[in-house]
C-alpha cells in the first residue's frame, strides 16, 4: 500500500486544537514510519501546540483553516454554509485523493453531513450506521451498530448492518467468520416487534454472515456475537449505558479488567460504516489518549481495507441481483 496520510480536524472536540495536537504527537511514534498526519485548523494555534509538544519533525502537514463547525451548530446548514471549515476542507481533501481517512472529535452529524455530500454513501447502502466496539467479557469486543445516527431502522436496514459489520469484524479483527447477532427482547424467533422478527428472518436467509439469532441485554457483555445489529436508538442507549458502567466502576474504585476496557478512550473512535471511505469519529469530550488512539485506529483502518472490502461486497450483490 502506499504512503498514508491520514487528515484530522484539530479543531474538533472539546478540549481542541491543545489535546488534538498532543494525541496526534504522540500517535506518530506508533503509526508506520512513512504514514503523516495532516492537520486541517488555524495554522498558528496549531503550530503553538507544536512547539509546546517539541515537535520538530516532518510528519505532520498544516492545512490552514479560518472555520469551525461547533457541537451547536447544525450539522448539514453549517457544513453548507461554513466553506472554509476544518471538517469540510478535510472531506474536500478526502474526496481528492489527497488523504486516506478522515478522522474528528467533533460534530458527528457534521462528520456524517460531509461524509454523504462529498465522499458518498457506498452504492446499494440504504443507510449508513456509525458503530461502536464495546468491550465483552472475554477479553474482546463487540461490535454494536447502530449506535445513534439512524434511531428508527427497516429489517432491510438491520439486514445490511449485518453485512458490514461482519466485514469489518473480518477486516480488522481477523475473524474468519464472525458471529452476528440481533439486539432483541427475547432469544425466541418469534420476539421483538415488528421491524425486528422481519430483520430476523432476512437476517436468517443471509449466505454472507454467520447469523446466530437474536441476542438479549443480559447477554450482551457476554461476548455470544461479535456483531451485534439494532437500530440507533437502542445503540445509543446501550452504549451510553456501557460507559456508565466504567464511569461508576472508576468513581467506587473498583478494579476490573472488563470493565476498564469499557473506556472509550482505548478504541478512540468509532467508524461510520457504509460510506465510500475511512471516516472515524471521536467522542466529543476525548482525551490526549483518545485522540492518540483515534489517530492510530484510523490507520489501521485504511490498511485493513474494510472500505473497499465492503463496496466489493455491495457491487456482488447488485450484480447478482442484476
Amino acid at each position: 500500500m502506499q504512503n498514508l496520510r491520514i487528515g484530522v480536524d484539530a479543531m474538533g472536540g472539546d478540549y481542541a486544537p491543545e489535546a488534538v495536537v498532543k494525541g496526534v504527537v504522540q500517535a506518530i511514534s506508533e503509526l508506520d514510519a512513512t504514514t503523516q498526519v495532516v492537520l486541517f485548523g488555524d495554522k498558528e494555534a496549531i503550530e503553538e501546540c507544536l512547539r509546546a509538544e517539541g515537535y520538530e519533525g516532518d510528519r505532520i502537514e498544516i492545512v490552514a483553516t479560518t472555520e469551525v463547525i461547533t457541537m451547536e451548530d447544525h450539522p448539514v446548514k453549517a457544513f453548507q454554509a461554513k466553506a472554509d471549515s476544518s471538517i469540510r476542507k478535510g472531506f474536500e481533501y478526502l474526496k481528492a485523493g489527497k488523504i486516506n481517512g478522515i478522522a474528528s472529535a467533533g460534530s458527528t452529524g457534521a462528520m456524517m453531513a460531509g461524509a454523504m455530500f462529498t465522499i458518498g454513501a457506498t452504492e446499494g447502502v440504504i443507510r449508513p450506521a456509525v458503530s461502536a466496539a464495546i468491550a465483552n467479557v472475554r477479553g474482546g469486543y463487540t461490535l454494536l451498530l447502530d449506535v445513534g445516527l439512524n434511531v428508527d431502522c427497516k429489517p432491510e436496514v438491520l439486514h445490511q448492518y449485518g453485512i458490514m459489520g461482519s466485514i469489518y469484524a473480518k477486516d480488522l479483527w481477523g475473524l474468519e467468520n464472525p458471529k452476528v447477532g440481533l439486539l432483541n427482547i427475547g432469544e425466541e424467533e418469534s420476539k421483538g416487534n415488528a421491524a425486528a422478527k422481519a430483520a430476523y428472518q432476512m437476517l436468517s436467509e443471509e449466505s454472507a454472515i454467520n447469523f446466530v439469532g437474536n441476542i438479549e441485554g443480559k447477554d450482551f457483555y457476554l461476548g455470544k456475537a461479535d456483531v451485534v445489529v439494532c437500530d440507533g436508538f437502542m445503540g445509543n442507549v446501550l452504549l451510553k449505558l456501557s460507559e456508565s458502567l466504567r464511569y461508576i466502576a472508576k468513581a467506587r474504585k473498583i478494579e476490573d479488567q472488563f470493565l476498564d476496557n469499557l473506556n472509550y478512550e482505548i478504541k478512540g473512535g468509532t467508524p461510520a460504516l457504509g460510506v465510500n471511505e475511512v471516516v472515524i469519529v471521536g467522542h466529543g469530550s476525548s482525551t490526549v489518549l483518545a485522540l492518540k488512539n483515534m489517530v492510530l485506529q484510523t490507520e489501521l483502518s485504511v490498511k485493513s481495507g474494510y472500505a473497499e472490502d465492503i463496496r466489493r461486497a455491495f457491487a456482488e450483490r447488485k450484480v447478482t441481483a442484476e
